[in-house]
């Protein structure tokens, strides 16, 4: 800091120096030093891969994937069309991805105002596609923009190629980081039709990263929801050895390799998606709602709901079926629409007390929603399409939805009732919790009520460079107090396993002193009073012993910041701590280790350690070495002793300082959501009600555990 302040000093001081020498070059300053020769200029494609981030939010993975969904929007827009109803996403070897559909196929003639070939100008030049021109572009609604989706995933690209098959011939052309390699070429006659991009993205944008197989299905089975009669297969031939020809290859799966794949095709459409989501549910009504209808301005509004037992909600929003992560104005209208049609019935038909109305959060609890509208004209908020900007969507919708929902819940009385009384049931909870929420932290967050006598709070009020670990026991946070740099890390030991909140409402958890503890030390209280601003530390580590008991305690903590403080993940401030498993000392060597494989590899198999579950006596071990160091003249045997550790509690506080505190040596891991539906079901499935589905997630992953015995 002093340094710092000298140096700000130091540079003013130069500064005030030169004021004449920059009075009398003010005026060469004016004329010379910005002009047009000062404008860069970035043509083509250069501008993705200078600002890639611009273009797909990130380079990270969420950005590294988005690349095939930008190619496979193209190709599912086709089958939106009406044009195609098979694609096929294949991985290969080297992270190269392969996306085939049976559409129409990019169109390949000179462009009349470019005179380049359509397909070039498509992978080449920004803003330019078949989705600009309204109905007669051939789009009648589309995904987004055609040409500026393959020409990113073009620039981002170390190598592509794109194939069309179209008025009975074979089209090619290939690209290297956005440029041609040569002009479009036909090779040969065709009896198919569609359009093949196989790409590399480039390490020097992504790094070194891998596609997630798993991830890209969940993704392709959400969409063939949305398309019905499509068929999306998904092929991982990353693997595979042998050697393929992919010149003389339409579809892969045709070649039947014995790799792993997925395929999906769905008839039912929105209401399979809710059936889907809704499996490891108990519905509280029999009837699935759907409607489907066009409104002015809005070429389809597609709805279906249904309520589960439960407390949490789940809508999932769709624009021209691409999924809003974000929302947007068609799920402001949904929202609208259902609170104000339930009240309206529940008072119609006298459910409820004359002064008692439904919130928004209350109509939500339990929701399973599925919304999809389709435009012309649709705006996005940001290349990546994660939130619906269009406004006509918000009425539309609202009208629709609002409409139908009535003459639902009109012609389905016993729906209706269920579905009244489960919002009744949410209504009745959130005014207790309310009340013990207000006994609890009316003078809590907000007014600095006593934080919790078990935490060890750091000096610091900077959140951004505050750190809290949360620990398991008096033990734990007995060492870690000790070990800790007080200046920027907090201790929070929590005693025992808390409360499973996955079903349990805001009143019963704020009645748990544990929950309560952990609440206020993080600031930003709960519920709908939550503050994110307010966090006091940009770092919540979770730090649980390497054992079953660490791992359920550790599950608890998640699952209730995943239910009620989803937006500090989304930060990207929760990380969990990576302790050692094993200190190895090898005469004066100290050596730890954060997994067997470490330690066998280091230590190898044939060398058999003396095992130990207590601290090893280092100065007892000196002693030893040095009385046989002497009884032998000088020659000394180099034992290996091997300390596992079973919590943090048996660790030396400086043990604990060097291995899972010091920021300088420490491995910690950032949680994140990659996929929030796919999280959800999880956290629904290992903590909720659902026995039969847990017992076979733990038949089946079994093979996985690593028993500690």
């Amino acid at each position: 800091m002093l340094y710092c302040l000298y140096q700000k000093r130091l540079n003013k001081a130069f500064y005030l120096l030169e004021i004449p020498k920059r009075m009398a070059k003010e005026e060469k300053v004016k004329k010379g030093s910005y002009g047009a020769e000062s404008i860069q200029v970035l043509e083509g494609l250069e501008p993705v891969r200078k600002r890639p981030g611009m273009y797909i939010g990130t380079t990270g993975p969420d950005g590294f994937h988005h690349l095939i969904t930008e190619i496979f929007d193209n190709s599912r827009d086709e089958a939106m069309g009406g044009h195609a109803d098979d694609i096929e996403i294949t991985f290969m070897p080297g992270e190269i991805v392969r996306v085939t559909d049976n559409g129409r196929g990019i169109p390949v003639d000179v462009h009349p105002k470019t005179k380049q070939s359509a397909l070039e100008v498509v992978m080449t030049v920004l803003h330019a596609g078949g989705k600009f021109g309204g109905e007669d572009s051939g789009y009648k609604v589309s995904g987004g923009l055609h040409g500026v989706g393959a020409s990113v995933v073009n620039a981002l690209s170390i190598y592509t190629k794109a194939e069309v098959h179209r008025d009975g011939g074979k089209y090619v052309q290939e690209y290297s980081q956005g440029k041609k390699k040569a002009s479009v070429k036909k090779i040969g006659p065709s009896k198919d039709h569609g359009t093949i991009i196989t790409f590399q993205p480039d390490t020097a944008i992504f790094g070194q990263q891998v596609f997630d197989f798993k991830r890209i299905v969940n993704h392709m089975r959400q969409q063939a929801y949305l398309v019905r009669g499509l068929r999306i297969s998904v092929i991982d031939a990353r693997e595979y050895k042998g050697s393929i020809d992919t010149d003389d290859v339409f579809y892969f799966r045709e070649l039947g390799l014995d790799v792993p794949s997925e395929s999906f095709y769905f008839e039912g459409g929105l209401i399979s998606l809710v059936r889907f989501t809704n499996s490891i549910q108990k519905p509280v009504h029999k009837n699935i709602f759907y409607i489907e209808k066009k409104a002015e301005g809005v070429e389809s509004v597609e709805v279906a709901l249904q309520y589960v037992d439960d407390i949490s909600s789940r809508i999932l929003p769709f624009a021209n079926n691409i999924y809003n992560n974000e929302g947007g104005t068609h799920v402001t209208g949904f929202k609208t629409a259902l609170t104000r049609t339930l009240n309206s019935y529940a008072k119609k038909n006298g459910n409820g007390k004359e002064d008692d109305t439904f919130t928004g959060d209350d109509v939500l609890e339990g929701l399973t929603a599925v919304i999809s509208v389709k435009l012309r004209e649709i705006q996005f908020e940001g290349q990546t399409k994660a939130k619906l900007g269009s406004v006509e969507a918000q009425g539309a919708v609202a009208t629709v939805f609002g409409e139908a929902f009535q003459a639902f819940l009109e012609e389905n009385p016993d729906d209706a009732k269920a579905m009244i009384n489960k919002a009744i049931l949410a209504m009745k909870a959130r005014k207790a919790a309310k009340a013990a929420k207000d006994s609890i932290l009316r003078k809590g967050a907000l007014e600095g009520m006593t934080l919790p006598g078990k935490l060890a709070d750091c000096e610091s009020s900077d959140a951004s460079e505050s750190e809290v670990f949360i620990v398991e026991g008096d033990s734990a946070g007995g060492t870690a107090k000790t070990g800790r740099n007080r200046k920027t890390q907090a201790v929070l030991p929590l005693r025992g396993k808390i409360l499973n909140i996955e079903r349990a409402r805001l009143d019963r958890m704020l009645a748990s002193e544990q929950i309560k503890n952990l609440v206020v030390a993080m600031g930003t209280a709960i519920g709908e009073t939550f503050d994110l601003s307010k966090l006091r530390y940009h770092k919540v580590i979770i730090a649980t012993d390497a054992d079953v008991d660490g791992a359920h305690i550790r599950t608890l903590i998640l699952t209730l910041l995943y239910r009620y403080f989803k937006p500090i993940i989304d930060g990207g401030y929760i990380y969990i701590a990576q302790p050692p498993l094993y200190k190895v000392k090898r005469g004066k060597e100290v050596m730890y280790f954060y997994t067997e494989d470490e330690k066998t590899k280091v230590l190898g198999k044939d060398e058999i350690p003396l095992e130990s579950e207590e601290p090893i006596d280092e100065a007892a071990e000196a002693q030893e070495e040095a009385e046989e160091e002497a009884a032998g003249k000088g020659k000394k045997t180099v034992k290996t002793h091997v300390q596992r550790y079973k919590g943090l509690g048996e660790m030396n506080a400086d043990e604990l300082w060097e291995t899972t505190m010091d920021p300088a040596r420490r491995m910690l891991k950032r949680v994140t959501i990659e996929d929030a539906q796919d999280a959800d079901k999880i956290f629904d499935m290992l903590m909720g009600t659902d026995v039969p589905s847990r017992k076979a997630f733990i038949q089946s992953n079994a093979h996985k555990a690593t028993i500690d015995v």
